[in-house]
């Protein structure tokens, strides 16, 4: 063994990444942007107010001692507390966004009190219970007089789309669907119209009559068929648990995620699709820029992380920094988890407002990727 050739090699790959400066980017720039990126979201997030809708008892002390005690406690938070007229009224402010936690008082005196959340983020509504358990702990204790003989209640949690008991997979489902399907797709069309590029046959293409637009639509029709196939194979394994017996030594075992949807499983698949559609495009506009497989790889914490980031699948986009929420509205993850969680978690049908949005900017992206893309592949040929 020679250390002379061992270094020769060694020298050889550090002289290839100083002459590929997009390389040294992804090596040192990118990183650093990234982590400064989540430190800036994790750090800088607003907390969110918490309104709560209250259905007391007539003459029960309950409401007043908890929006006192809220005024009072120091939390990350601001907890605003509305008296509200019934039950009905409170699940259906809760239900409509317009309260995050909804409390029902039994009796004049306290009791069971039932707490009911939307039931779509369950770490979240375990942080909201929490606090509001302390909350009526302090009000109880502190602010009612104790003559009054009301104890601290014990908290009964139901929810409004969900059940109480639901897991963080029912909630991340939706994310598997849109981020993984963006992500493959664009990895997945990017690499490939690569290799058109450089096997040549996109240059032989553009010497026939067949227009650059055409071009673009072609490949976005077959690299979109690969990819509805690829939806549909994982809308399938979120949705279904096939139990499979015990075969000789082999023990029983699950295929596919059993998630429910209480939604239109048609109406996923199309959420899904056009999000995949704009990957596609992307992925053939941005591979234009590219000259190795390597090249297109190094997209991806430029163009996916980013997205995972702040595109709603770890904080709500309402609670990022002021500066990025913008940035969010324009991203295409942000309208497909949208869309997806409206209509597996909400059961949310075409009729809803924040659905067509959802389906009218992703159609719109896509379409905008495919007249860049056709641009594109002028000037680069040229």
């Amino acid at each position: 063994m020679s250390a002379s050739r061992i270094l020769a090699v060694a020298r050889r790959i550090a002289q290839g990444f100083r002459r590929d400066e997009r390389t040294l980017g992804l090596v040192f720039v990118v990183p650093i942007v990234i982590t400064l990126l989540l430190g800036w979201v994790i750090r800088d997030s607003e907390a969110g107010d918490v309104r709560i809708a209250v259905v007391a008892a007539e003459g029960s002390p309950i409401a007043d001692a908890l929006r006192t005690a809220a005024e009072d406690a120091d939390l990350a938070f601001e907890v605003t507390v509305d008296d509200v007229a019934d039950e009905a009224e409170a699940r259906d402010r809760v239900r409509d966004g317009e309260a995050e936690v909804a409390i029902i008082v039994a009796g004049l005196r306290g009791g069971p009190i039932t707490v009911v959340t939307e039931g779509t983020d369950p770490s979240g509504d375990a942080a909201r219970i929490g606090a509001l358990q302390a909350l009526m702990v302090r009000a109880v204790t502190t602010l009612l007089p104790p003559e009054l003989g009301i104890a601290v209640p014990e908290f009964e949690h139901e929810t409004v789309f969900l059940s109480a008991d639901a897991d963080s997979l029912d909630v991340l489902a939706p994310v598997f669907l849109g981020y993984f399907a963006y992500f493959f797709v664009f990895i997945l069309t990017g690499i490939s119209f690569l290799r058109e590029r450089v096997g040549g046959t996109l240059e032989r293409l553009l010497a026939t009559p067949v227009t650059r637009g055409e071009i673009v639509l072609g490949y976005g029709l077959g690299f979109g068929f690969f990819a509805t196939l690829q939806v549909l194979v994982l809308i399938g394994f979120t949705l279904i648990a096939l139990e499979v017996p015990a075969i000789g030594p082999i023990p029983a075992f699950t295929i596919g995620l059993g998630v429910s949807s209480i939604g239109s499983p048609a109406l996923l698949f199309l959420l899904a699709v056009l999000l995949a559609l704009g990957a596609v495009n992307l992925g053939i506009f941005l591979s234009t820029f590219a000259r190795t497989e390597l090249q297109v790889i190094q997209f991806i914490p430029v163009v996916i992380v980013p997205q995972g980031l702040l595109g709603g699948i770890f904080w709500p986009i309402d609670r990022l920094p002021d500066i990025l929420q913008p940035v969010a509205q324009v991203l295409p993850v942000t309208y497909a988890v949208d869309g997806l969680r409206e209509v597996m978690l909400r059961g949310a049908d075409l009729s809803s407002p924040s659905v067509q949005l959802d389906l009218a900017v992703l159609a719109g992206i896509a379409l905008f990727f495919v007249a860049l893309a056709s641009r594109t592949i002028k000037r680069e040929v040229a």
